[in-house]
């Protein structure tokens, strides 16, 4: 699901929710969506032979997994230490630490890439942080997996989300549509925080179509590890998982997802 909307659109001020996603890191490595090979390669080919890529915000190193299958070497950057240990258990180096505080010891780097995560950071400190490790003519990738859900499953989703958080502050309809439309706020602040950093040239924004089928099993898998249901009483989710799996059942147990992989990059530009 996208980013939910919070007041203001700072979600990076969040952190309590940002790093609620280690609640069950495995499950969330194993439901979480992959990203297109399209754009891991165009990214991976964007510099030179030997990538030496930083991941921010790694996770359980999903991203940074399919950098190191092209054969670049990435080390990661995450605040959680259960997500850290899960990276770390399926081969990716991994720093724990809140990028802004991060100390990347004089060290630098090929490309910054941030997967599903760059909305936890502050814009502006994240951006000009990039920009410190980048070396010249390298770059800072930004990418989010946008989805948009079947009309009829979105709805389905949104009803059973209002019965049992009637009191949560979030547009459900808006959140279980899904689309480019909701992420537009996320967008707007990685390039405007890129603009403010300096050291960076004029971000350009990337745009991947691609679809993938999920069982109903497999959506229920995932639904635990998106940010509106991470602290949800296990009653409540049970509840939730009970009605969306009906919906789904009603679609004849399975149902296509198109996704849009969307990545605001830019180069770092040389020093004057």
């Amino acid at each position: 699901m996208p980013t939910l909307p919070f007041s203001g659109n700072e979600p990076h001020q969040h952190r309590q929710l940002a790093e609620s996603f280690g609640v069950d890191a495995e499950r969330y490595d194993q439901a979480r969506p992959r990203y297109p090979q399209a754009m891991v390669d165009r990214i991976a080919t964007g510099g030179p032979d030997a990538l030496d890529i930083l991941d921010v915000g790694c996770g359980t190193g999903i991203a940074a997994r399919q950098f190191q299958q092209t054969g670049r070497t990435v080390l990661g950057v995450e605040p959680d230490v259960r997500m850290a240990d899960v990276a770390r258990r399926l081969g990716t180096e991994v720093e724990v630490a809140t990028f802004e505080a991060w100390d990347p010891a004089g060290r630098e780097f090929d490309a910054v890439i941030a997967g599903q995560a760059w909305h936890w950071i502050d814009p502006v400190a994240g951006a000009a942080k990039a920009a410190q490790v980048l070396r010249p003519g390298a770059r800072l990738a930004a990418f989010w997996n946008v989805f948009r859900l079947p009309p009829e499953l979105a709805d389905a989703v949104a009803e059973v989300c209002r019965r049992v958080m009637p009191d949560a502050p979030f547009d459900f309809r808006a959140v279980t549509r899904g689309g480019l439309d909701g992420y537009q706020p996320i967008l707007a602040k990685a390039v405007d925080g890129i603009r403010a950093a300096g050291a960076l040239g004029e971000p350009e924004q990337w745009r991947f179509e691609w679809e993938w089928t999920y069982t109903r099993d497999a959506w229920l898998e995932q639904i635990p590890t998106q940010g509106a249901f991470t602290r949800l009483p296990p009653a409540g989710l049970a509840e939730v998982l009970e009605g969306v799996g009906a919906a789904i059942d009603a679609m004849g147990g399975r149902f296509t997802m198109p996704y849009t992989t969307v990545v605001i990059i830019a180069t770092r530009t040389a020093p004057a």
